[in-house]
């Protein structure tokens, strides 16, 4: 049997004073027909990550909707986790390709936790990401749906490697992006949904915390909190460019020579590259005591970023590229702002100016934070507007109920007049006949913000593609 990973308690009621009675009243009317239904997560690591800690969050309170709901991890040595760090490396377009030899070292596991995983005992099996990708197709399917759930940017993922993933695809029933432009050319599933990422605002990383209490964790680690702090949360991940991080830091200490910077990372079972990348940061930033490293297993768990997050004079995530980044709501969430690279899912979460500042290389990355720090209420004013987006569009109650319309349109157990409506085709949002709207060959399409729609414009065919097929020759109208 596969591990079964334990979750607390949590009920949905909890939420009430943040969201609305309307928002817990329809959690409960779209789990109405789903009572009793049984679900299983399924992904690589119970630990270190956004996918685990959503998991941590969205188990119980499935259950507290009435899902007999579970969540366990897939098994495998040092040898498989480092073939499926290649395969998600080259899922987001890096050049390395598998070999021989790696690719039957992922089958064979592959092949082992399919054996490892009951049968009979789900109606929905949710995968995460792909380590266990390819798991259906050496499983019986036993009347379960199984739901392809995709976090990362696949959008030009390296065709050797996409090549030998395509064929373990055809045994799913849906797939889930956090963006339509993530979906990979022809695109083997026939029903794909776009639905983005939640935070959970009552986790220890993201509950209310003290200013006071928040500085008496960074100072018993070692930070001094009278003195301009700025922290990046993130994984140790090539990805997420932390020397580029470590360069701005060393640009603005010519302007603020007392400025302190984080570098708070979390490590997984399922990410041996992490500590590869560790040990360079570390020794980038030998020489300066000012450079604070930290990860979950070193002193830094959910307290720490909770109490990190708040204290930071500016949050930086200069990710390359990137599924959602969830740290961005969470930041936004404590009131703080935020200076990010333009990746992935994060201009989401900073739609329209809100927030912060979006930046594309080291030299404005350093310039946004040096205005933040020295206009600190331009920057309280940001975060206000990026703290409001965040409540309306990205905690875990709008995850919910995305997730649960989902699960009863794959059941045939949809409940009469709890349809999505008419959806923004960049980010899944529902919009409405007032929405900034535009048209493409022929076609009108929504949009919830403005934002959405410049991507939109920006490159449409990456969006239309799995829309129509993702088969139509290149053109536009641009009738407003």
């Amino acid at each position: 049997m596969l591990e079964a990973v334990d979750v607390g308690r949590q009920s949905v009621e909890v939420f009430e004073p943040v969201v609305g009675e309307d928002v817990i009243s329809g959690l409960r009317e779209l789990a109405a027909p789903l009572q009793g239904v049984r679900v299983l997560h399924l992904n690589a690591t119970s630990y270190g990550g956004g996918v685990a800690e959503m998991l941590r969050s969205e188990v119980p309170l499935l259950r507290d909707l009435g899902l007999e709901a579970d969540w366990k991890i897939i098994t495998g040595g040092k040898d498989f986790f480092s073939v499926t760090k290649t395969i998600h490396n080259a899922l987001q377009g890096a050049p390395r390709t598998l070999a021989g030899h790696e690719k039957e070292i992922y089958l064979a596991y592959s092949t082992r936790n399919a054996r490892l995983l009951e049968e009979g005992e789900y109606d929905l099996v949710v995968i995460h990401d792909p380590q266990p990708l390819a798991i259906p197709q050496f499983h019986s399917r036993s009347g379960a749906r199984w739901l392809w759930r995709c976090h990362i940017d696949t959008s030009e993922p390296n065709p050797d490697v996409w090549n030998f993933l395509t064929p373990y695809l055809d045994d799913y029933d849906a797939a889930v992006f956090t963006l339509r432009s993530f979906v990979p050319p022809d695109f083997p599933v026939g029903r794909v949904e776009i639905i983005p990422p939640g935070i959970d605002p009552e986790s220890p990383k993201n509950f209310e915390l003290k200013r006071e209490t928040a500085g008496r964790i960074l100072r018993w680690i070692g930070v001094e909190t009278d003195r301009p702090l700025v922290t990046q949360v993130s994984r140790f991940d090539p990805w997420k460019d932390q020397p580029g991080v470590i360069e701005a830091y060393r640009l603005l200490k010519e302007e603020v020579p007392k400025l302190q910077l984080a570098l708070v990372g979390s490590m997984a079972l399922d990410d041996p590259e992490g500590w590869e990348v560790y040990r360079q940061i570390k020794g980038a930033a030998r020489q300066d005591p000012d450079i604070h490293i930290f990860t979950n297993l070193t002193g830094a768990g959910n307290i720490e970023v909770n109490a990190f997050q708040r204290l930071s004079d500016v949050v930086i995530q200069k990710s390359i590229r990137e599924g959602f980044g969830l740290v961005v709501s969470e930041t936004l969430w404590k009131g703080t702002p935020v200076v990010a690279g333009e990746a992935g899912g994060i201009p989401l979460q900073m739609q329209d100016g809100r927030g912060g500042y979006l930046v594309h290389s080291v030299e404005e990355c350093a310039g946004k934070v040096l205005r933040l720090l020295r206009h600190p209420e331009e920057g309280k004013a940001l975060a206000s507007g990026g703290r409001e987006l965040v409540r309306r569009r990205f905690l875990i109650t709008r995850l919910l109920s995305d997730e649960l319309s989902l699960y009863a349109s794959l059941l045939g157990r949809q409940a009469v007049g709890t349809s999505r409506g008419e959806l923004d085709p960049v980010c899944g949002a529902g919009v409405g006949e007032r929405s900034p709207a535009w048209r493409y060959r022929g076609e009108r399409y929504r949009f919830c913000s403005r934002t959405c729609q410049q991507m939109f414009r920006d490159d449409p065919e990456r969006f239309v593609r799995s829309l129509h097929g993702g088969r139509r020759a290149a053109g536009q109208s641009t009738e407003p």
